[in-house]
């Protein structure tokens, strides 16, 4: 059953997570700093201390097209991996929009409508989120402009075309329809974009119309709060509980989706489970970057956010997992880590994959590209299981499906894809220009 109330796990860590600082003041920002970006009730969630937060009914409404979404073990893959270890998966690509993404999209377009907003902003990488809030939209007639990274907007068409069905308009980013965008095509034309340049192009847009407000797909606190509606059914639907929790991390939103309940359950000492975050190596924050307070975008729009980076002027290499290639990670999840509340690792991208292509052939399920990077990780535990003999229970988030990413799929399955080896330099570089 879907639950009624998101969770915030803001309450219950054991010291709480530094504040957003406003780049010119450096002191904390308001709400009246935000205000032209989100509707007020967004911001309050933002900074909640309230560990609950109902949804609304008409959110509530739409989720119940596709939610509660299936919990299921992945038998025939453990099978073939014979392993002891036993697999469960919660499987969002049954939503209309093939991923965990609505789970947020929902919520924003409503709060935002009901406020009187009339269009939309936003970025995407791979094409999820713009999806997912493309589809959300259509749900409470808002307009919707998305800023789609170029590498993604050239691999992954078909994408752009659910947006177009869903009534959206979107732009390859960089774009010559902004500022920014004209900016970054002035100093490299070829310019693959990168989430941070597109998260520019939507802000830029969003703070010069009154009628319009900007949503993020991940990274942000209440974002992620939505997105515990997975973990939620999860702990209800799982008949025993998990040993290690897997999950892909770009900007945080479905790892942190899946793990919170787990988690809280973790903090109050009724249960004993190890979380795993797993990145690209292609853009590895977690495991690379630097704790340091940095801007959420590559212009310099947004508020200073204290998070794990890898420079906001870090651009990626286009790899085909473009929901992962962001420069920083969700500012909350980045706290935690510091606290050491889970781990982080990095995969290939050709080992996620193989990974992907082995479990569509025992499962039947395609992956995206961005929960490879968890299955890479989950088959690599389960196969350290089978040489420990240890009967581990390992879960899982398969949080989009990959029908959308074929082209990808054949580039890997004939032998063309290749792997990125990030060079500290380039790191290194990145990192020169953070705030002082």
């Amino acid at each position: 059953m879907t639950p009624s109330n998101w969770y915030n796990i803001v309450p219950d860590l054991p010291a709480p997570p530094p504040p957003p600082l406003h780049p010119g003041t450096r002191q904390p920002v308001g709400p009246d700093d935000l205000a032209p970006l989100f509707p007020m009730e967004l911001i309050g969630q933002e900074v909640s201390t309230e560990r609950y937060v109902a949804i609304p009914q008409e959110v509530l409404d739409v989720y119940r097209l596709w939610r509660p979404t299936p919990l299921l073990r992945a038998r025939r893959l453990e099978k073939a991996l014979g392993t002891p270890a036993r697999i469960y998966y919660k499987y969002e690509g049954v939503s209309p929009a093939g991923s965990h993404k609505p789970n947020t999209a929902v919520p924003q377009a409503y709060y935002n409508a009901r406020e009187g907003v009339r269009l939309l902003t936003t970025e995407t990488g791979a094409g999820q989120w713009g999806s997912a809030l493309a589809f959300a939209c259509a749900q409470f007639d808002l307009e919707c402009q998305i800023w789609m990274v170029r590498a993604s907007y050239d691999q992954k068409p078909y994408r752009r075309s659910l947006m177009q069905v869903y009534g959206a308009t979107v732009h390859a980013s960089p774009s010559t329809v902004t500022g920014s965008g004209s900016k970054v095509l002035a100093d490299d034309p070829d310019s693959p974009g990168s989430l941070g340049i597109a998260i520019s192009e939507a802000v830029e847009v969003a703070g010069a119309n009154p009628d319009a407000r900007y949503a993020l797909g991940s990274v942000l606190n209440h974002v992620l709060m939505h997105q515990t509606v997975i973990g939620e059914e999860a702990l209800a639907q799982l008949e025993e509980m998990p040993d290690l929790i897997i999950g892909c991390t770009g900007g945080g939103s479905n790892f942190a989706g899946l793990t919170f309940p787990f988690l809280r359950e973790k903090l109050a000492g009724n249960l004993d489970v190890t979380l795993r975050a797993v990145e690209p190596d292609a853009c590895p924050s977690f495991t690379r970057g630097v704790y340091a307070y940095d801007f959420g975008d590559t212009a310099g729009f947004t508020p200073l956010l204290k998070m794990h980076t890898l420079g906001h002027g870090f651009v990626p290499d286009p790899i085909h997992a473009g929901g992962l290639r962001y420069h920083g990670m969700s500012p909350l999840l980045s706290h935690m880590y510091e606290l050491g509340l889970f781990e982080a690792v990095t995969k290939s991208q050709t080992e996620c994959f193989e990974a992907g292509v082995r479990f569509a052939r025992t499962e039947g399920i395609l992956p995206a590209p961005e929960p490879t990077h968890a299955l890479a990780e989950t088959i690599a535990e389960a196969l350290r299981c089978r040489e420990s003999g240890e009967e581990k229970v390992i879960l899982t988030a398969l949080c989009g499906h990959g029908h959308f990413d074929l082209a990808a799929y054949d580039r890997y399955l004939s032998g063309r894809m290749q792997d990125y080896a990030l060079p500290q330099e380039r790191i290194d570089e990145a990192l020169h220009d953070l705030p002082g």
